[in-house]
């Protein structure tokens, strides 16, 4: 029985093919781990940052105290970013002597609207950094080291057949070496698939917490006034887009008919 089979005699005998299909999946796993750790890191540092902050907005007596908060601060969460550019898109309004551009044009709430969602927009797009290459890695990964088999397996029987000698033991040793690409793809597949699926999660969930957090921001920029939920203010806004939608509407079927 051979004794030196093993993945150190593999590499050994491997061909350049081979070589290739080890240093992709080496490069793959590489780039998923990094972006497990920074992602894993960053989304962390996020939450506490967006835990604490929440709690001071709420526990705050006016927005100008929000505003002073925000003032020479760095963004370091989704939730400070968007009452920063809301703020900012406040006060950009106000300034304006007309509108001479497409992005000033509207009324103030049009406006911040529009603010609020590139805000939402920007840091999901800074959030969703790297998931591509995650699900690219968790999906391409198996069938990677599944070439690598199928190119070992049939270096080896094609090796076995010019020795003559095709008996068990001389099978067995180099199909199942061959079978380590298939190992190493799944390795590399797996994290990357339950990493892109945490991460998906996560930022679904921030997602919900930017649109119900806007609400609440659209209403407090939107009216100068702090209702308990602001709930009343966030339904009279949503009176106002219902009205404008059927308005719309009425004016579309106007020109149809």
């Amino acid at each position: 029985m051979n004794t030196e089979l093993g993945f150190a005699h593999f590499l050994a005998q491997a061909d350049l093919v081979a070589r290739c299909i080890l240093v992709a999946m080496l490069l793959m796993s590489i780039g998923s781990w990094f972006l497990i750790i920074y992602k894993g890191a960053r989304a962390v540092i996020a939450h506490q940052r967006s835990r604490r902050f929440l709690s001071a907005f709420w526990e705050a007596p006016n927005l100008e105290a929000v505003a002073q908060q925000l003032r020479g601060t760095e963004v370091g969460d989704p939730f400070s970013n968007l009452v920063r550019r809301g703020l900012a898109a406040i006060e950009q309004h106000r300034g304006r002597d007309e509108a001479r551009r497409l992005v000033d044009a509207g009324t103030s709430d049009e406006f911040l609207t529009r603010a609020l969602k590139r805000s939402i927009g920007e840091d999901m797009a800074r959030l969703e950094f790297g998931q591509g290459f995650l699900a690219t890695v968790a999906s391409t990964a198996p069938f990677v080291g599944l070439l690598g088999t199928v190119w070992g397996i049939y270096h080896a029987l094609v090796a076995i057949g010019a020795a003559g000698d095709a008996g068990l033991d001389k099978v067995a040793g180099p199909v199942g070496e061959a079978l380590i690409m298939t190992g190493l793809g799944l390795a590399v597949a797996i994290p990357a698939a339950v990493a892109y699926n945490f991460f998906a999660r996560g930022n679904k969930n921030v997602r919900a917490g930017l649109d119900s957090f806007a609400y609440d921001v659209f209403a407090f920029l939107g009216t100068g006034t702090k209702t308990a939920p602001a709930l009343a203010a966030v339904y009279q806004a949503g009176d106002r887009v219902q009205r404008r939608m059927l308005d719309e509407n009425r004016a579309a079927q106007a020109q149809e008919a």
